[in-house]
């Protein structure tokens, strides 16, 4: 069994060589965003008792996924961490997911790493002490420019947005002192989208979603217009660097149309 394990790293790691050298010169995303769907299947599949060992062990996926996204030249990440849909779980299940996001946040952060986080969402639902300290770590990255832009959506949905990005726009109008006629007659896409949670930043090029569901929940759903996608069967804490490159080449053989 050992001897069989390292055959298969060994290939595994010539396979993912290969997979990187074919995707020298080709198109890839800038701007990609994930669905980290599956780590309490994935933790009572693998059988641990307590279902949040899975959201733990998928924290540090979403490590390794930003090393990866660095290493191919991802500007722009976002990761979907929690609807507003999800804050009505039970309290038992969601108190200590609301941690593990908090110390996700914090070790991004921390000194050393590359990242600049901004944190989208509804996130002033969350209780004060998680918004305080995802606050400060998105506040401690800024001016960073080693690497990625990382977008975490935390009691995100894409209504959501679009409706915070319209009142957004509604009050901008109101205190510019512009009336409803006025904003009416030069309201085009341009101005709802200069209002998102992801304003001043590309669109996504491919969106990843994990645990073998297809549909998308809403996630990014304005920005997602022409984004591709790319379904993984397993779940998230399964994801692997190979898989990652699965993905790039899959988008990279696609022909982009845009509608047209």
């Amino acid at each position: 069994m050992w001897l069989k394990d390292q055959i298969y790293k060994v290939f595994l790691r010539v396979y993912e060589q290969r997979l990187a050298g074919k995707l020298v010169g080709k198109p890839l995303p800038q701007h990609i965003g994930v669905m980290v769907d599956g780590n309490r299947r994935w933790a009572r599949e693998m059988g641990f008792i307590d279902p949040n060992d899975g959201h733990r062990v998928g924290a540090e996926r979403i490590k390794q996924l930003l090393r990866w996204c660095d290493e191919a030249g991802v500007g722009h990440i976002t990761i979907w961490l929690l609807s507003t849909d999800n804050l009505s779980r039970p309290a038992a299940e969601l108190d200590p997911l609301l941690q593990i996001i908090e110390d996700l946040g914090t070790e991004l952060a921390e000194d050393g790493q590359p990242w600049r986080l901004n944190i989208i969402g509804a996130v002033d639902l969350l209780p004060p002490q998680h918004v305080s300290a995802l606050k400060t770590a998105e506040q401690r990255t800024q001016g960073r420019t080693g690497g990625a832009q990382v977008n975490l959506a935390i009691c995100y949905g894409g209504r959501r947005e679009i409706a915070d990005a319209v009142r957004s726009l509604l009050q901008e109008a109101a205190a510019e002192g512009t009336s409803m006629e006025e904003l009416a007659e030069r309201l085009d896409v341009h101005h709802i989208a200069e209002h998102l949670y992801t304003k001043g930043q590309p669109d996504p090029d491919l969106v990843i979603r994990t645990s073998g569901e297809q549909r998308m929940s809403g996630f990014l759903m304005w920005q997602s217009e022409y984004a591709e996608y790319f379904f993984f069967d397993a779940n998230w804490p399964e994801f692997r660097r190979v898989d990652f490159l699965r993905a790039l080449r899959s988008y990279a053989n696609r022909q982009r149309r845009f509608g047209g």
